[in-house]
């Protein structure tokens, strides 16, 4: 019942006001988040700390700041989701490299597309099932309150996306519909079993990611592609399509997510604050990991 209440009273009311409505509370939201409690503050500044130790601390400071405002603001535009138009979501997320994916579909080919929390990933799930002659899917971690995780799936598909429970993506996978489509993936958050995933080096640490997506390319054998959000401007974006390989069961086991992980730390490098810098992502060494896996596995 209380979630009802906060949708219909608060959530809802709000994703209905004009863009500079939002942005207005979005500023207020931010000095009270950056200069008040300092929402997980010690988690941001020591994730960007240990991945740019070779900036000073004034530019790693700037860092910090500007996540803040970014992050304020995808948390009004995810909630301006709720009641955005398709014109208005075409305005705001454009897509470059189309004609990629339009190949494939030519090609009656389906595709993984491997991303990242960077940018506004929830307006790209809202406007990407018209970017393409693809039909678009896309895995998700269902929601503990279900009210909310059904208002979150009719949000982001209410252009044509359909949201895979993660569970049951290999379904999707196996479908003897051959209408050509895109699976997305993002792989880029704390793994539940670090010890099954594959490290990589990310920002100077060995970092656990998900595998799954290089899993089914490799099964299935379907092409994968990167995409990359840039933002142009605040509250707009280009989300970019870039090859990473045609004949993943060519490729040596490991290589489709490393090279995943190099272009998205390219892309944080070149812009640093809108990646989700708030999400716990190192939360142990691969020694932590292993080291508790083998004293699991003693009791």
């Amino acid at each position: 019942m209380g979630s009802k209440i906060l949708y219909y009273l608060l959530i809802k009311p709000i994703s209905l006001l004009p863009y500079f409505v939002l942005y207005r509370i979005s500023d207020l939201v931010f000095l009270i988040t950056y200069y008040g409690f300092g929402y997980r503050k010690k988690v941001i500044r020591n994730n960007i700390n240990n991945s740019f130790p070779d900036l000073s601390e004034k530019e790693r400071n700037r860092i910090v700041r500007k996540f803040y405002l970014h992050f304020c603001d995808l948390i009004l535009e995810s909630v301006k989701n709720f009641s955005i138009t398709s014109n208005q979501a075409k305005r705001r997320m454009k897509f470059e490299n189309i004609e990629l994916l339009n190949e494939y579909y030519k090609k009656g080919k389906s595709v993984i597309s491997i991303g990242g929390h960077y940018g506004n990933w929830e307006l790209f799930a809202v406007a990407v099932a018209n970017a393409s002659k693809l039909k678009q899917l896309a895995i998700y971690k269902p929601l503990s309150n279900a009210f909310f995780d059904n208002k979150m799936k009719s949000s982001r598909g209410k252009f044509g996306l359909e949201m895979i429970p993660m569970k049951e993506s290999k379904l999707y996978f196996e479908k003897k519909d051959k209408t050509p489509r895109t699976i997305i993936f993002g792989s880029d958050q704390w793994p539940s079993k670090p010890e099954r995933a594959i490290w990589v080096s990310f920002l100077g640490r060995e970092t656990p990611f998900l595998f799954g997506a290089e899993k089914y390319a490799k099964e299935f054998d379907w092409p994968v592609v990167y995409c990359e959000i840039i933002k142009e401007k605040r509250g707009h974006f280009i989300a970019k399509y870039h090859k990473l390989t045609d004949t993943p069961r060519e490729v040596k086991e490991g290589d489709i997510i490393k090279d995943y992980v190099q272009m998205l730390e390219k892309t944080i490098q070149n812009e640093p604050a809108y990646w989700l810098w708030s999400h716990k992502r190192w939360k142990k060494t691969k020694e932590e990991v292993f080291e508790s896996e083998i004293n699991h596995g003693k009791n």
